[in-house]
């Protein structure tokens, strides 16, 4: 005995895939990126940057990225 089959409730798509993301998957990049920005652009708030060439080296992009 073979189980009865049921039509697809809408038609299958051939063209691309259809993926809905939810918000927080673009959002918490989008937010851990401009968190980790703010730290590169104001050097003197990190307390782990006690090398003075590390230090040295975000104030200089802090400069270009001010131009």
């Amino acid at each position: 005995m073979s189980a009865p089959t049921y039509p697809r409730p809408r038609p299958a798509t051939t063209g691309g895939v259809d993926i809905r993301l939810p918000w927080w998957a673009l959002a918490l990049p989008a937010l851990a990126f401009i968190v980790l920005l703010a730290l590169m652009l104001n050097p003197t708030d990190g307390h782990a940057a006690s090398d003075p060439a590390i230090t040295h080296l975000f104030e200089r992009a802090q400069q270009l990225l001010a131009r």
